[in-house]
């Protein structure tokens, strides 16, 4: 049963992991909507979950975490696994709009990404906040 509490924890840290190296590429675009030849990048979130977390078959947490370390009872954290930005695949966004300098940011597009992923970003902080406080409560037997 304990394993499968912090099994709940372990997607909810890959995904909140995941939307934080997302706003960072989205803001990367931002950042460099004037600059000339930029290409635009983002990342398939449900892809990536799916590979860092395990959540490809449906159940939460699917992927068993590794062992790894100087202790075989070590598990395998994110920055020792190569952190959530390595092992994600970033790909380059489709031009919506041509631009004589080659820049293919879409401000509207940009802004709606960030704002989008800032809201499931906070959801996700609320989904752990919940489950922490039910886990407090099973325990404290209330």
């Amino acid at each position: 049963m304990f394993e499968q509490l912090t099994q709940r924890m372990e997607f909810f840290s890959a995904s909140l992991q995941l939307r934080a190296h997302r706003q960072q590429v989205i803001a990367s675009n931002i950042a460099n909507a004037d600059t000339p030849g930029y290409v635009a990048r983002d990342f398939r979130f449900r892809e990536a979950l799916e590979q860092v977390g395990g959540a490809g078959n449906g159940r939460v947490g699917a992927g068993a975490p590794t062992l790894a370390g100087q202790d075989a009872r070590h598990l395998r954290t994110a920055s020792s696994a190569g952190g959530v930005a390595e092992r994600t695949r970033v790909d380059y966004t489709v031009q919506t709009q041509p631009s004589l300098d080659g820049n293919s940011v879409d401000m509207d597009q940009q802004r709606a990404n960030f704002t989008d992923n800032a809201v499931r970003y906070e959801s996700t902080l609320r989904f752990i906040n919940g489950h922490v406080k039910t886990m407090l409560s099973a325990i404290q037997g209330q």
